[in-house]
This record gives C-alpha cells, structure tokens and sequence, in this order.
C-alpha cells in the first residue's frame, strides 16, 4: 500500500510504499519505492525516467544498466531529508516513468529517440530526473530541456571535460555532448561549469578549447583544498536564477567512492563533497537532472549504485523545494488578486 492513494497535482501526493508494512525488498524496484507514472495518471512534478543506453561508450560499456542498479539501491531511501530539511515526496508529486527504449546499434536515432520521449514528459509538466545511461543521452535530454526554457545554465560534474569533437569521426559519443550543446545554441555560455575534474588529457588545447566554449572549471583538487561551502557559493554566483541543468557523470567520484564505472580515474571527489555541494545548491532553479556512467558490472558490494542513488536523492529534493515554493508563490499572488 502507498503512504497516499491521491494522485493529481493539487491534492496530497502519493508518496512511496509503506516501508513498516512492505519490506523493502519486496515489491517492484521503482525509484524510491515511488508509484509508476501511469499510477498517478501520467502527472507528475518530477519524472524519473531510466535511458537504458551506452552505444556512446569509449571504454568499458555496462551503463546501460545503470538505471536499475539506481532503482534497486534506492530501496534504502527514505521520505525524509534531513540534509535538507524537507520531505521531497510530500512536497510535490515524484513518479517513476520507466525507462526510454533507445536503439542500441544506431546512435543518431538513439538521441532522436531520447530527445521526443523527453519532450513529451517536460510538456506534461514534469521536470526530468534521468537515470542513465552513458552521457551520449545529456545532449537530447538537453535540447528538450531548452526547447521549454531557452538556452540553459549547466553544472557538469565530471572526472572528464565531455567537450571533445569526435572519437573515430563520430560525433555523438559521450565525450562530446557539450561541444555539441555549445554549437547548437542550447546551453547559456555565461553559466557553465565543470565539477570534480582531473586526470590526464590528450593536450593543452582540451583546455583551451574548453575555455573558449565558456566553461569554469573546479577541478577535484580545488574542492579539496577549498571546501564545498566555497566552491558551492561560487556556482550559486555563476548560476544565478538562470533555469539550471545538473549532468552527472559519476565518474567525478573517486573509484574507491563509485568503482562502478566504464572511465574511472584516480584522485575523486568524496561521495560526501558531492551530496553537500547539490544540497549547497538549494536557491537554484533546477529544472532537469541527470546521473549517468554507474556500470553495475564492476560495482562491486553497490558502492557506486548507492552514491548514485542518494545523488538522485538529493537532486529529486531540490525539485521538488522548487516546485513547491513557485506553487506557494502563485498561490500567495493569486490570494493577493
């Protein structure tokens, strides 16, 4: 049984399972043990939706089970969030809307393919909290997202810059979505940000072509030495009120944080720098998120499934205090009127 059998926006959310009467081990591995969307009558305030896709891989493929992997940690989750004080389902409607079937052997229908099915669910009024996945699938997922709100400020956090031209002459990998998000005009060049880089990479012009693009970086190091409260407060300044896109690649953890990866590189973040950076976030107008590259296969005890879950968690909170507070003001105006 749910906590909450209403369904529609304006009454009381349905919430998850009932954990004290349920175990969480029973039942289907929806997100947070959240109803489907097609049990609260295809509305929601924020749809979690799986990309089961990872044709974009340059390493170690896996990713396209990634999604699940998410589902399936997230049993452990509960309706409370202390971190932020706030009870994210009861706020505002969070369902789970299955998975987006995308052809695995042909890459440009696979991003056409992911680009409607968002489309269609940010039309219904939902913003997107995407499970992926490899990061091939933040260039549709991001055309749709500006297609409703106009170019959009981006918070990458990554191991790796994703902003290479091709591999093998191919365009659409993931290593490239944000060169390609840059050259389509969908991303607000004057608010972007890498997060968690490091590593090597093929030459000094990785980064001077990265710069020219508009992006800021903080490297892992810069998170470490600086701490997340300053870091956080510096892309709350770069950001602004600007309708705001997070993609995370999992991989800006350290592997000893999250091993379930196709192109781990030693010298991460903490899964804990992470969660306080996003909750550091709160006054943000996020309005789409994603977390990609969890490779089940070489997660070993789920470490990297339940860093991912709880990253979905916390970004799935900051939804829906957005959601709910816009909702507070509309109807604080309208009393007015």
């Amino acid at each position: 049984m749910s906590t909450d059998d209403t369904s529609t926006h304006s009454a009381m959310p349905r919430g998850p399972v009932d954990s004290s009467r349920t175990p969480r081990f029973a039942g289907p591995a929806t997100f947070a043990r959240l109803p489907r969307l097609d049990e609260v009558q295809g509305r929601a305030d924020v749809a979690v939706v799986g990309v089961p896709f990872d044709s974009g891989v340059s390493y170690r493929p896996g990713a396209r089970f990634g999604g699940n992997a998410i589902r399936e940690a997230s049993r452990l989750l509960r309706p409370y969030n202390p971190a932020q004080d706030a009870s994210p389902f009861a706020l505002a409607q969070v369902a789970d809307a299955g998975d987006i079937a995308a052809n695995p052997f042909d890459i440009h229908e696979a991003v056409e393919t992911v680009e409607a099915a968002a489309g269609e669910l940010l039309e219904s009024g939902a913003r997107l909290m995407t499970l992926g996945g490899d990061h091939t699938i933040a260039l549709p997922l991001l055309r749709a997202v500006a297609r409703k709100h106009g170019p959009v400020a981006l918070l990458h956090f990554d191991a790796h810059l994703d902003t290479w031209d091709t591999y093998f002459g191919a365009e659409y990998t993931h290593g490239t979505p944000f060169r390609r998000a840059v050259e389509e005009g969908i991303l607000d060049t004057s608010a972007l940000s890498h997060v968690g880089t490091r590593g090597p990479l093929y030459g000094k012009k990785d980064l001077d072509d990265d710069a020219k693009m508009g992006f800021g970086i903080v490297t892992s190091a810069d998170v470490m030495r600086r701490g997340v409260d300053e870091v956080a407060d510096q892309l709350r300044q770069r950001i602004g009120d600007r309708p705001l896109y997070v993609s995370i690649d999992i991989d800006c953890l350290d592997p000893a944080h999250a091993p379930g990866t196709g192109t781990p590189e030693a010298g991460g973040m903490t899964s804990r720098e992470l969660l306080e950076i996003l909750r550091g976030l709160a006054s943000c107008n996020l309005v789409s998120a994603d977390v990609v590259e969890v490779a089940p296969a070489y997660d070993h005890a789920e470490i990297t499934a339940v860093a991912a879950s709880h990253t979905a968690y916390e970004l799935t909170t900051l939804m829906s205090r957005r959601i709910a507070a816009e909702r507070q003001e509309r109807t604080g105006t309208e009393s007015a009127d």
